[in-house]
């Protein structure tokens, strides 16, 4: 009867089917063996019990929860890292449907359930925060015109490219669900004089964003809440609404109630601009994949990515009529290309905040979400809409040249450099 080692390097050799692989393991016994020459990865299996897991499950599951808890030992830049992960994942029986983890008890995507979330995710430290994200603190896709903007430079253009969509006017009243750290608010109002209110449920948010805005001078003009966006009391008042990575937290289930309220909040004729992630094929919604138990444990608890279709449609059921929509994809990848190498910059300084646990679990989520944006395991959208309730046509451009400040534009390549 063969040991456990040798079962599992046939398991993987078969399963490879001949195809590189540029890794070498060693053992918890100090016996090391290569699949191809170079190797790119070196890969510690620190336990006999982390490789009876990988024969009975997703490697990329295993291999992340593993690495965050220090049972296996990675040496080798992040891409090479991610690629070899997935070439593993092949080699291993996917995980039944369902299943998926619940760690507090009540019900998913109630009130208090998803402020639990929230403030597991969110309310770690600004100052952990700030150590990697732009000057604005912007915790959401950047967009790039060349690929070759800095961070600070990359989220004020969302910033723009989100205020010109949004054909935003002096005076306009802009309700912001899940503000942040209110820095789109912020720029709103300096560029476009709007009156704004920023919706979040993180606590360490809304002191950040309330104290801002009375240091910037716009306490007068953008009110920062404390306050689930089911609990907006607001009906027929603002002109324009903006939510930018917060709908992936609400659930699919709960995406007509999501879109009711801001057919309720906003005017006839108002717009609105959902920014978020969301899955790249359709039957990625409600089946398992690769990563999901990771993420769903360590990252980001009870959050669900809808594919584009449900967006549309949920959004068409509630008299909001899409007029635009854009895939920001490859900017997401480059974002959190951004965030990892900034991270990894302040490590020492973040291990001292947060701990070295939640230091791995930030680095690897955000470089294997950055491989599996470029890899089209995930799509960002940004979807336009108007509130059309009756039958005359609602005012808008003819054409999209409105949300653009010049025509030029390049190919879209993720800058990887020595990540």
């Amino acid at each position: 009867m063969k040991d456990l080692r040798s079962h599992f390097l046939d398991h993987v050799k078969k399963g490879l089917d001949g195809a590189h692989l540029p890794l070498k393991i060693r053992f918890w016994d100090g016996y090391t063996y290569s699949f191809a020459e170079p190797a790119a990865v070196v890969m510690e299996l620190r336990s006999s019990q982390l490789v009876s897991r990988l024969l009975m499950g997703s490697a990329l599951d295993v291999l992340g929860e593993a690495y965050v808890e220090g049972e296996v030992g990675l040496e080798g830049r992040y891409q090479d890292i991610l690629a070899v992960a997935e070439g593993l994942n092949r080699a291993f029986p996917k995980k039944k449907e369902g299943n998926r983890p619940r760690w507090f008890g009540r019900k998913a995507h109630s009130k208090e359930k998803d402020a639990e979330s929230i403030h597991y995710h969110y309310d770690v430290s600004n100052d952990f925060y700030r150590l990697w994200l732009d000057r604005n603190m912007v915790y959401s896709c950047a967009y790039f015109k060349t690929g070759e903007e800095d961070i600070d430079l990359a989220q004020e253009q969302k910033f723009a490219h989100i205020c010109r969509k949004l054909h935003l006017e002096p005076g306009d009243k802009l309700l912001d669900i899940g503000c942040g750290w209110g820095g789109l608010l912020a720029w709103a109002a300096q560029h476009y004089a709007i009156e704004g209110v920023g919706v979040t449920l993180s606590e360490a948010q809304y002191h950040y964003a309330k104290e801002r805005m009375e240091r910037e001078g716009l306490a007068d003009r953008v009110e920062i809440r404390l306050q689930d966006y089911r609990d907006i009391p607001e009906r027929d008042h603002f002109d324009k609404v903006v939510s930018v990575g917060m709908f992936e937290h609400v659930g699919r289930a709960h995406l007509s109630a999501y879109f009711g309220v801001i057919r309720r909040v906003l005017k006839e004729g108002g717009w609105v601009l959902n920014h978020g992630i969301t899955a790249s094929q359709q039957d990625d919604e409600n089946g398992h994949h690769s990563g999901s138990d990771f993420i769903d444990k360590y990252v980001f608890p009870d959050g669900e990515i809808p594919h584009l279709w449900r967006v549309v449609h949920e959004m068409a059921g509630q008299d909001l009529e899409v007029l635009d929509v854009e895939n920001l994809r490859p900017h997401y990848a480059q974002t959190l290309i951004h965030w990892v190498r900034r991270l990894e910059a302040h490590k020492d300084e973040a291990i001292a905040m947060v701990g070295e646990k939640r230091y791995r679990i930030w680095a690897i989520y955000m470089a294997g979400c950055a491989y599996g944006f470029w890899r089209n395991w995930s799509a960002l959208h940004q979807v336009l809409a108007v509130k059309q309730t009756g039958d005359e046509l609602t005012a808008r451009p003819w054409e999209r040249r409105y949300q653009y400040a010049d025509d030029s534009f390049r190919l879209a390549e993720p800058d990887w450099g020595e990540l």
